[in-house]
């Protein structure tokens, strides 16, 4: 069509002399009064255009959307009205060209007031043709831009859950201090800063010259920056010197209340008085830096120390997101912070730990005898994570107790600790096996123990002659008989402690006379290359003598099952009804 055609006139006068009567017209005149209710009414964006692009028509949903009168858009073209509005020209001419409708989307902005900071339609041409002459394109748009703001924060949301879990395999790998702060610096630069630096509250002095007064000192545990801020960073001091906050700081703030402070683009007057001292600001302005965020790490009581990120130069200042992120990463190692500062000062005690951890069980009713053993794996003079333990409840029943920390050395024996601690202050309410492993889980999991644990639980009730047995991941106990083979109890498994997935279910079975209930971990039984369902059948199958003492039955079970160094720690715990109770 040539560039100077005139654009045709899309008016459908009812009145127009037709060949086909008057019947004819008042039908054709009817169809129009009803197209234009449709066009008019709909809540769609329509729009018509000629060959050169140029608006013929839009109907009132178009002029609502663009905030603009109808009458404006008449022999203009998207740019010309809607300039910060993305023209797909290209795309429109392959329509005129081709005859083939496209779907496009469309962004950015028109003059009518939105919620959205970004609005986006979903528009379809098509061509328009008559009597085989192309005349324009009809255009029909939708908006979408709640559903692309849902998709956009959707995907925002999954990304942070990422970062979240990537986290949990990169910060809190063990219980030391040093080494969570560091993982935690480290991690966050530059996913989510230009710098960052973690500070602690000190709990001593460590014989050094107190603050000046109205001052709290800290120590810095980690600095973490890209290379252009280091050297401008390095002046403020090295992981593990001292640094005094002065009152009304970002940190005294953030410790206080518990809250994160955010400096965007802040000013220098601003920086003066929420930095821990005001001679950092022209170190900070050196450095680019324009925005801070302090979060705290917190802790039941009160927060163990804070953590401050940075962003200089291009970066952007930190988004509500941001701060979202960075609370529960900051959450997450606290948790680690906090336990591991309960222990650090006993690190150089760790194998009187882990000695005094293998400490024989508590002491059972008269009525029940008790004898356990614990084996390490190979020579090593170091604990993993077994534990076992005999609790007398009021009641005169005894609660056997027995339970498997993953993974060994020093994390392991303070976790075995941990849940041995638990399950000593939740053993003894007196509730059945199963509800105490519900609450030790809950606990467990609450408190941030970062080392699930299995665990079986067995009471033994004289009087009734019965043991109620749970188990938490851990593999069922065997009720040794007087000569005949041994029974592998039928318990059902529930999950390990820690997960919170809670769900255990007790059983309850006779205890014969002269019959030894056994309680072990995978040590006994796991062997490289062989089915666990082939070792607890050689396990059963045993025929032991259980008439003398105890001790000599773990030491005949012993001799018999375990064959040259432990692949894994050993723990048996072994339990028989006196004859004549005490």
């Amino acid at each position: 069509m040539a560039a100077d055609t005139p654009p045709p006139r899309w008016l459908f006068p009812a009145e127009a002399e037709t060949t086909h009567g008057a019947d004819e017209k008042a039908a054709r005149a009817r169809e129009h009064r009803l197209l234009r209710k449709v066009l008019e009414g709909t809540a769609a964006s329509v729009f018509v255009l000629d060959t050169r692009l140029r608006y013929l028509y839009v109907n009132p949903a178009m002029a609502r959307m663009s905030g603009i009168p109808a009458a404006a858009f008449l022999g203009r073209t998207v740019g010309d009205v809607l300039p910060e509005l993305q023209r797909p020209d290209d795309v429109l001419r392959q329509v005129l060209a081709d005859g083939l409708p496209r779907e496009v989307a469309v962004t950015g902005r028109t003059h009518a007031r939105s919620s959205y900071a970004q609005r986006q339609w979903r528009t379809v041409y098509h061509r328009l043709e008559d009597e085989g002459r192309i005349v324009g394109l009809c255009g029909i748009g939708v908006e979408v831009s709640g559903l692309r703001q849902y998709v956009t924060e959707l995907e925002a949301a999954h990304e942070r859950l990422a970062l979240l879990d990537t986290a949990a395999t990169r910060v809190g790998t063990t219980l030391d201090v040093e080494t969570t702060c560091t993982e935690l610096a480290d991690f966050l630069v530059p996913a989510l800063a230009d710098a960052a630096s973690v500070e602690i509250t000190e709990e001593e002095a460590g014989g050094t010259p107190p603050p000046a007064p109205g001052m709290l000192r800290l120590r810095r545990m980690a600095l973490s920056a890209v290379p252009r801020l280091m050297r401008h960073l390095a002046r403020f001091g090295e992981p593990g010197d001292h640094v005094d906050v002065q009152r009304g700081s970002a940190i005294r703030r953030c410790l206080d209340t518990g809250e994160p402070w955010v400096g965007n683009l802040a000013s220098d007057e601003l920086l003066r008085r929420m930095a821990p001292d005001p001679g950092r600001v022209a170190a900070y302005r050196a450095a680019g830096i324009h925005s801070l965020l302090v979060v705290p790490l917190p802790a039941p009581q009160h927060p163990v120390g804070t953590l401050i990120l940075s962003r200089a130069g291009e970066s952007p200042p930190f988004a509500e997101d941001d701060v979202v992120v960075v609370r529960e990463l900051a959450a997450r190692a606290a948790v680690t912070v906090s336990n591991a500062r309960r222990y650090t000062h006993e690190h150089a005690m760790a194998l009187e730990l882990q000695r005094a951890l293998l400490s024989e069980p508590g002491s059972p009713h008269p009525d029940v005898e008790t004898a356990s053993r614990y084996l390490p794996a190979g020579r090593s003079a170091l604990v993993g994570g077994d534990w076992y333990d005999s609790l007398a409840l009021p009641d005169g029943r005894t609660l056997q107790v027995m339970g498997d920390v993953m993974g060994h050395g020093f994390a392991a024996a303070v976790a075995m600790s941990q849940y041995r601690s638990l399950l000593r202050t939740v053993g003894t309410s007196g509730a059945s096996p199963g509800a105490i492993l519900e609450r030790a889980d809950r606990d467990a999991a609450r408190i941030g123990l970062d080392r699930v644990a299995t665990c079986l639980l067995a009471l033994i009730d004289p009087g009734a002659g019965t043991i109620t047995a749970a188990r938490a991941g851990h593999l069922p106990p065997v009720l040794l008989r007087p000569d005949r083979e041994g029974e592998l109890l039928d318990v059902p498994a529930g999950p390990p402690l820690g997960t919170a997935l809670c769900g255990y279910e007790a059983r309850t079975v006779r205890m014969p006379p002269g019959s030894v209930l056994l309680l072990y971990t995978d040590g006994l039984v796991e062997r490289r290359g062989v089915d666990i369902d082939v070792s607890l059948r050689a396990l059963t199958r045993l025929r032991l003598p259980l008439t003398g003492p105890l001790d000599g039955v773990l030491d005949t079970l012993l001799s018999r099952l375990a064959e040259g160094p432990a692949e894994d720690d050993i723990a048996l715990l072994a339990a028989r009804l006196r004859r004549d109770p005490a």
